[in-house]
């Protein structure tokens, strides 16, 4: 009930091929969605985990990591569009000719934005909800620990000057690869459960390493600066959105698209 190595690369060219060719209203319907259902995952690890940080951080990571992938899983199953698996499939589309780098350009910018409006949807929605006390200031024990875990992903990079920029871009390197071979192992199976296995194990894997996704930073950040974090709008985007965005597309495109592309680009069906 799995497509072979070679099965599940064109599976991919194919996939980068049709999400290259919706229209920018259909990016940004499916992006919206697939940004809060990374939200979605990030909020449920965020819930779980918290009482942890010092009693077990192991295990709070663990526990993160089990309960994140819920995100992808609906992304992959339901067709959505995300920014980080388009950074791997669109590329492929393009490296076959079957589209252009422009075009691939225009995907990655209209599933960035859509992504971000969705994140920052459900962002709020738990800023007024379960993070805070009937909608006030006050905030319940989770939103202690959103705020903590909104400081946490800026301020040691901030402090650390470049070192600290190095480090979020290194961090969302290893993200994406191991994303995109969580998208690559759901391509591999015909299943619905095979596909649920095939995303979990290896996005378990990034969240409790403590690597970085943008677009689960579009919840994460915000909606700790929404709960009173003490960091900046500019700060987010300069010491996490960017090099964790840049990291992710060498990660998604270079670790895992182009490698893989290479290695069986040989053994791909010749078209007639």
């Amino acid at each position: 009930m799995a497509n072979k190595p070679v099965e599940i690369i064109q599976a991919a060219i194919n996939a980068g091929c049709y999400k290259c060719k919706l229209e920018v209203p259909n990016y940004l319907l499916r992006s919206f969605m697939a940004g809060l259902y990374i939200a979605v995952g990030a909020a449920l690890a965020t819930v779980c985990g918290t009482g942890l940080e010092t009693i077990a951080p192991g295990l709070k990571s663990l526990i993160a990591g089990a309960v994140f992938p819920v995100g992808l899983i609906a992304i992959v199953l339901t067709g959505m569009e995300l920014f980080t698996g388009d950074a791997m499939l669109c590329p492929l589309a393009a490296m076959e000719k079957k589209s252009t780098w422009s075009r691939v350009m225009q995907v990655w910018l209209w599933v960035y934005i859509g992504n971000f409006i969705g994140s920052l949807f459900w962002a709020y929605l738990m800023s007024v909800g379960p993070l805070s006390k009937g909608g006030t200031a006050e905030l319940t024990v989770f939103g202690v620990n959103a705020v903590g875990i909104a400081q946490s992903k800026v301020i040691p990079y901030m402090n650390a000057g470049m070192a600290g920029w190095w480090s979020a871009f290194m961090k969302g390197i290893a993200c994406n690869l191991l994303v995109n071979v969580a998208i690559l192992l759901a391509f591999s199976s015909k299943t619905m459960i095979g596909k649920f296995f095939g995303i979990w194990f290896p996005i378990m894997a990034f969240v409790s390493s403590g690597f970085e996704h943008s677009v689960a930073n579009m919840y994460f950040i915000p909606v700790g600066i929404f709960c009173g974090a003490e960091v900046t709008w500019g700060q987010f985007i300069n010491w996490n959105l960017i090099p964790v965005t840049i990291g992710n597309i060498i990660g998604g495109f270079l670790f895992v698209g182009v490698v893989y592309y290479l290695a069986f680009k040989k053994e791909l069906p010749k078209e007639a």
